[in-house]
């Protein structure tokens, strides 16, 4: 090397990559993906949880200018493939979301809140979400419109 230069040579460079390649033929098989579908799971029921609340509290913030209420639809045949927020009074869809094709979604299929923020007659009670081993139920009590989570 030359006096007053700085750096590293080729074999250097070729060492410590292969160190790293070594490194990563050894961790990358023990890695678990299931991880990550449990985490997805987590994260979509608490996304469902914070519309089904956003679903109640428009039914009740525009009570004075909307009498039918707002509904939570889920869309595609079960497992459902995403969902909506709907005004019950105009047909019209206020939000949509996908759901991760990874993901189970089954249960009830409309959840309409009326002006009270309960669950308006005919609407289903309760939604499953389910990952690799990891199972949330989420239960509507109908006379109030609470909204609760548990994972089984």
């Amino acid at each position: 090397m030359v006096k007053g230069k700085k750096g590293f040579t080729l074999v250097e460079l070729v060492m410590v990559v292969l160190f790293l390649g070594i490194c990563a033929y050894v961790a990358v098989p023990r890695l678990s993906l299931a991880i990550i579908f449990k985490q997805k799971a987590d994260s979509l029921a608490g996304k469902i949880v914070t519309d089904f609340r956003r679903t109640r509290r428009l039914a009740i913030s525009d009570a004075a200018n909307n009498t039918a209420g707002f509904a939570l639809k889920m869309t595609g045949s079960s497992p459902y493939t995403g969902y909506k927020i709907e005004n019950l009074n105009t047909a019209e869809t206020v939000d949509s979301w996908t759901i991760d094709l990874s993901i189970a979604c089954t249960g009830g299929d409309e959840f309409k809140f009326g002006t009270l923020g309960n669950l308006l007659t005919g609407s289903d009670t309760e939604l499953s979400i389910s990952a690799d081993g990891r199972i949330f139920t989420i239960n509507i009590t109908a006379a109030t419109g609470m909204v609760k989570c548990t994972e089984n």
